[in-house]
C-alpha cells in the first residue's frame, strides 16, 4: 500500500500577510505546496489528503486541487474551531485555530495507511521526500513506531528575521528524546543565538530540527484522541493555548508507547515566514527549474 501525504494547509500566515499557501512563486505559476506534491509523486506517495478551512474552499479547489486531478487522488478535510469531541465546546470568543495536532486529528476518516504530515508553506526538498517515503514503507503493519525527517538548523534559516524551529535530541541510535521549541533562532554577529525570555543565548551550531516532516501510521489516531480530551479538559476554555504534534510526540516517547526515528536530510529548507522572504524564493525555484531538478512547469 503505497503512503499518503498529508498537507497542513488550514493556515493564514499572519507574519506573511496572506494565504501564502496560494501564492504563486515557481516560474510556472506553482506554489510551494505544487513542488511537495510533484516530490511526493516521484517518491512513490499514492494519496494526497489536504486540511483546509471552508472559508477558502472554492478558491483552493479552484488553484490548487484542479491541477492534480489526472496525477493522484486528493481528499480534503476541514480544520474549524467546532471540531471537537463530544461534550466541548470553544470559548466563544476564540478565534486562534487548535493548533496542528487538531488539523492532524481531521484526516483520521479518511487515512488508513502509514501516512506523512508536511506543513504547506515549506520547501522541504525531492531527498526528504524520498527519505520520508522509504521511512513510511518500513513503517507499514506497526504501530507505535514512527518517524521524522530532521534538518540541520543552518539548513532552516531566513535572511529576514528569526525563525521558531523544533529543536530535537536525538539518541546515539537515531531515535527521538524529545522536541523542545525554540523561537527568535538566527545569526547575529555571526554567531547563532535563539530569544530566550526576551533575552539572547547561543543556540547550538549543527542542530538537528523539526520543520513538521512527520511519519505516522494510522494508530497515531487513536492516542491523540485521547491526549486531545486531556488537553481541553485542562486548556479548553483559554483562547490561545494549541494542541501541537510535538506535544503529542513527546508524550508518547516519555510514556513508552512509541518510538520515533530520526533521519537527517541534506536538504536545504526555504519558504516564506516572512513577506520579504519571497523574492529569494522566487529566484529559488528559477535556479532548481534552471538546473533540471524540476520541469519549467509542473502539471500540464
Amino acid at each position: 500500500m503505497k503512503p499518503t501525504l498529508f498537507i497542513l494547509a488550514a493556515g493564514m500566515g499572519s507574519r506573511y500577510g496572506g494565504l501564502k499557501q496560494l501564492d504563486s512563486l515557481g516560474p510556472g505559476g506553482e506554489t510551494i505546496m505544487d513542488y511537495s506534491v510533484y516530490d511526493a509523486l516521484r517518491a512513490g506517495f499514492g494519496k494526497i489528503v489536504f486540511v483546509i478551512r471552508h472559508d477558502f474552499e472554492d478558491e483552493f479547489r479552484k488553484k490548487v486541487i484542479a491541477k492534480y486531478e489526472n496525477h493522484i487522488p486528493v481528499e480534503v478535510v476541514f480544520q474549524e474551531l467546532d471540531a471537537l469531541p463530544d461534550g466541548f465546546a470553544p470559548n466563544p470568543e476564540r478565534t486562534k485555530p487548535w493548533g496542528t495536532n487538531h488539523a492532524v486529528l481531521m484526516g483520521k476518516d479518511v487515512i488508513n495507511e502509514p501516512f506523512a504530515v508536511i506543513n504547506a508553506d515549506d520547501y522541504y526538498g525531492k531527498e526528504s521526500f524520498e527519505i520520508l517515503a522509504d521511512l513510511l514503507r518500513s513503517l507499514e503493519g506497526k504501530t507505535g513506531e514512527y518517524g521524522m525527517v530532521g534538518f540541520k538548523i543552518e539548513n532552516t534559516l531566513s535572511e529576514n528575521g528569526g525563525v521558531s524551529r523544533g529543536h530535537c535530541q536525538v539518541s546515539p541510535e537515531g531515535y527521538l528524546t524529545g522536541v523542545n521549541e525554540c523561537h527568535g533562532i538566527q545569526y547575529k554577529d555571526g554567531k547563532l543565538i535563539q530569544i530566550v525570555d526576551d533575552k539572547e543565548v547561543a543556540f547550538p551550531e549543527g542542530a538537528n530540527v523539526s520543520m513538521n516532516m512527520w511519519a505516522f501510521t494510522p494508530d497515531y489516531f487513536d492516542y491523540s484522541e485521547k491526549s486531545f480530551i486531556d488537553f481541553l479538559s485542562k486548556h479548553g476554555d483559554e483562547l490561545k493555548s494549541e494542541f501541537f504534534i510535538p506535544t503529542v510526540v513527546n508524550e508518547m516517547i516519555e510514556s513508552g508507547k512509541a518510538s520515533l526515528l530520526v533521519k537527517e536530510t541534506p536538504s536545504k529548507w526555504f519558504g516564506v515566514t516572512y513577506a520579504a522572504d519571497r523574492p529569494a524564493t522566487v529566484a529559488q525555484f528559477r535556479k532548481l527549474v534552471d538546473e533540471g531538478v524540476y520541469p519549467e512547469k509542473l502539471f500540464n
